[in-house]
């Protein structure tokens, strides 16, 4: 596998396709902050850590309306890959749909979103867009 964080979103995107309850990743540090930050921001239900092999697993329990079933997650994109990393200094840093969604940054302080990174003023490789 080339690309884990593509990989990461892949899964949810595709568990949210098919009205999931819950999807399981294979762990890794960084999917580990992207699943926390998910979690502080309300996109997701809850999470769990799983030891039980080499690597591990997330076990990501997923947000739905009660009412009309909709996701809490309406898009997942990634934005900086392998081949074509994508930075951004913090006086320019996106705002997804107008600071309705979130952008994941990469910053020398750790993962955060770009309102944290925006406060902080500092800059990164950003990750992915959600909304």
């Amino acid at each position: 596998m080339t690309d884990p964080i593509s990989d990461y979103l892949t899964r949810l995107r595709n568990a949210i396709q098919a009205n999931h309850r819950l999807v399981e990743i294979p762990a890794s540090n960084m999917k580990k902050e992207i699943t926390k930050i998910l979690f502080e921001k309300g996109y997701i239900l809850n999470y769990k850590f799983e030891d039980n092999s080499v690597q591990g697993n997330i076990k990501i329990a997923l947000k739905y309306h009660p009412t009309n079933k909709l996701n809490a997650i309406r898009s997942l994109v990634r934005v900086s890959k392998p081949g074509l990393r994508k930075y951004a200094g913090h006086a320019n840093l996106p705002k997804v749909m107008n600071g309705l969604g979130i952008a994941i940054i990469s910053t020398s302080k750790g993962l955060m979103t770009d309102k944290e990174a925006r406060n902080l003023n500092i800059g990164g490789e950003v990750i992915c867009y959600i909304s």
